[in-house]
């Protein structure tokens, strides 16, 4: 595969899809997003975000989120990637290991293992992680949260220290922004990470 795989990742509300549609448009790739971009992907989504799920088990969320990536990989990453062209996607297997891992408290190998499994071992070329402070991004969510967003402040603190720790672990493909301030500040941010690493990997 010619083409590169650029991954967005963060705690709801950090404002990710906002800055993956600017990257998007400016540097003329393909956006995507995880859960949901495919058809079966979307059924999966309506599951997990769905409220009234609320007996829904930890490793049952775990793998249903792992199944979406292995249908967005064969149907959307791949052949976009085969045919030179570079994704960038709204969150990948670092979700999974923060908040299933780190948030939900599952174990993090069996998590990395199955997701190797799931996505045939395709990693990120680059990691751009926003890190926001959490009650910012909860007040930002407001009172309409899915099942998921529901969790709860110190579910998503263990989520951002996940991120930064995997961030820490990873320094050579990872990129940390400070995504606290206006939406032109940290995409202007993003484009120096970005357009430096595209010149560094040119």
């Amino acid at each position: 595969m010619t083409g590169r795989l650029i991954v967005f990742e963060g705690i709801d509300g950090s404002g990710k899809s906002t800055q993956v549609r600017r990257l998007a448009q400016r540097h003329d790739f393909d956006a995507t997003f995880q859960f949901g971009a495919t058809d079966v992907g979307s059924a999966i989504r309506s599951i997990l975000l769905d409220p009234d799920n609320e007996r829904l088990d930890d490793r049952t969320e775990a793998l249903l989120i792992i199944a979406d990536k292995a249908q967005h990989v064969s149907e959307i990453v791949r052949p976009a990637l085969a045919d030179g062209r570079t994704v960038i996607s709204d969150r990948y297997r670092a979700s999974t290991l923060a908040y299933q891992g780190y948030g939900r408290g599952l174990d993090l190998q069996l998590l990395d293992a199955m997701m190797h499994f799931a996505t045939q071992g395709l990693e990120p070329d680059l990691t751009v992680l926003l890190d926001f402070d959490v009650a910012t991004a909860l007040e930002r969510l407001g009172d309409q949260r899915d099942r998921i967003e529901r969790a709860g402040t110190e579910f998503y603190q263990r989520v951002r220290d996940g991120y930064l720790e995997l961030a820490a672990q990873n320094p050579d493909s990872w990129a940390v922004v400070d995504a606290n301030g206006s939406v032109d500040e940290v995409a202007a941010h993003i484009e120096t990470e970005v357009d430096d690493w595209l010149v560094a990997n040119s």
